[in-house]
């Protein structure tokens, strides 16, 4: 098996120099649950934005063995899709369905392949019902939701998530949760959730100042008090 995602010596400086990745490098296998996590301005972010193709950084991106370019943006933006951490970032039009199948119709697909794409992710989210809603009426809980159907009618085979679960209610959170241990994908999840960690990612990442200081599996990451003090995640 190969990985899904490979990452060498990744390193990205803001322009007002302040260096937000140092050499982070790393590998994530088809299948895996991984919690990235660490203090706030550890990098995370950032670190989703340049794996999507948003940001430039210094290093490399291999997706499904593909490296990240100009050229292959398009294509490899299909297969690594980004749920951001506020849904009214992806949320932009009159209704559920058009959000949902905004991102199909400029695939170039055909009206039948569009309305099943939108359809197929709606359904996945437990959403369908909602389809002729308008989005800024949707509670936080479903909008996310929503969000999330966006970037799963692109059939992506990797899903990044910033801070899913942050701006949630107990009951909305604990519904994600049961979302996002169903889905089949790949998923690579930032954030300062703990208790979503050990619930849905075997693996954890800790990343703090721009450099990756831990990988190892949850369990035992999160029993090391001391490494979790050490980095702000206690």
């Amino acid at each position: 098996m190969n990985p899904i995602l490979e990452v060498h010596n990744l390193t990205y400086t803001y322009p007002d120099g302040r260096l937000a990745l140092n050499g982070v490098s790393l590998r994530i296998w088809p299948g895996e649950r991984v919690a990235l996590t660490g203090p706030n301005g550890a990098g995370k972010s950032t670190l989703l934005l340049a794996l999507a193709g948003i940001l430039h950084a210094e290093g490399s991106i291999l997706v499904e063995g593909i490296p990240l370019s100009h050229a292959s943006l398009p294509r490899l933006r299909a297969r690594l899709g980004l749920v951001f951490q506020s849904p009214e970032d992806q949320l932009f039009s009159p209704t559920v369905f058009e959000d949902v199948a905004y991102a199909p119709l400029y695939q170039g697909l055909t009206p039948a392949e569009i309305t099943a794409r939108a359809s197929e992710a709606l359904a996945a989210v437990g959403m369908q019902a909602f389809a002729a809603r308008m989005p800024h009426h949707l509670s936080m809980g479903e909008k996310k939701r929503v969000a999330i159907a966006t970037v799963l009618a692109m059939r992506p085979a990797m899903l990044l998530f910033d801070e899913p679960s942050a701006g949630l209610d107990p009951r909305a959170r604990r519904e994600l949760i049961h979302l996002l241990e169903q889905l089949p994908q790949t998923l690579l999840i930032a954030t300062h959730d703990l208790n979503l960690v050990q619930h849905i990612c075997p693996r954890m990442l800790i990343l703090d100042e721009g450099r990756l200081v831990a990988d190892g599996k949850t369990e035992h990451l999160l029993a090391d008090e001391g490494l979790l003090v050490a980095h702000g995640l206690a």
